[in-house]
């Protein structure tokens, strides 16, 4: 039957393709006439935007989102929101998912891509990794977004996990900027998103997917000498979570033993 299991997959992958360009042709002048507008207001406006069509077209893929855990944020108060990344599929998810007006930090050539680069440009802050210069001006540019009450979505292990872990090492900047600000750091974890799109192939199935908020962790007082314990403390609860609510992933050691390996 994996026959079958693979035709069947790649003709949703060919439905979800054309339904998302159908879609997006409905929203984009919508999308490029608030991209005028000064932020936070462009930022809010856009995401207005995209959580219609998203929750239109995730339940149109038979892929509906379900959020827990949204009495975490408090009136007033904004977050850097850490997200595990698994799949092409958490973007549009974590950015209309996360309540309240929030950003996310994006890879500089994503905003050279027609149509999407604009949305980019809105709802991100766009970074080259390669560049120490680009990479400085980032991370003012997140602590302005702070600044206006704007939540910053990041992925701390900066790419997609295809380890067999169930999290990938942490980078330092999303704890950084916490530190930094002063902001509380709020964990969050996505399920499933691995399920419906596989990585490195155009093959894709539905499947529901979960977007859980957990208990923020205060960064009040602390230093970057307070950096490494911060981010192992986010880390093995990020862990134990995925791990105790279904998430996948070989665990063959605990989570501070990972966080020591080079490989």
């Amino acid at each position: 039957m994996n026959w079958l299991r693979n035709i069947a997959g790649r003709v949703f992958a060919v439905y979800g393709l054309l339904l998302f360009a159908a879609t997006l042709l409905i929203v984009l002048i919508p999308i490029w006439i608030v991209s005028f507008f000064p932020d936070p207001q462009k930022t809010r406006s856009f995401l207005a935007i995209g959580r219609v069509w998203m929750k239109v077209y995730m339940n149109l893929i038979f892929c509906p989102v379900y959020r827990k855990g949204l009495e975490h944020f408090k009136k007033g108060q904004v977050y850097v929101v850490v997200c595990n990344h698994n799949s092409f599929m958490d973007v549009p998810v974590t950015t209309p998912g996360v309540p309240g007006v929030n950003k996310t930090l994006a890879k500089a050539e994503m905003a050279k891509i027609p149509l999407f680069g604009m949305m980019y440009r809105i709802g991100g802050i766009m970074v080259d990794r390669k560049n120490d210069a680009s990479r400085r001006q980032s991370f003012e540019h997140m602590q302005k977004a702070l600044e206006m009450g704007m939540h910053m979505v990041l992925f701390p292990e900066g790419t997609r996990n295809r380890t067999g872990y169930p999290l990938k090492n942490f980078y330092d900047g999303a704890f950084m900027l916490a530190i930094d600000t002063q902001t509380p750091i709020m964990p969050s974890l996505l399920f499933h998103t691995r399920d419906i799109l596989l990585p490195g192939k155009f093959f894709a199935l539905p499947h529901r997917i979960d977007f859980h908020f957990l208990p923020p962790v205060s960064t009040e007082g602390l230093t970057r000498a307070d950096l490494p314990l911060l981010k192992e403390k986010v880390f093995v609860t990020m862990w134990d979570y995925y791990i105790a609510n279904g998430g996948s992933g070989e665990v063959h050691f605990r989570p501070e033993q990972l966080l020591q390996r080079k490989d």
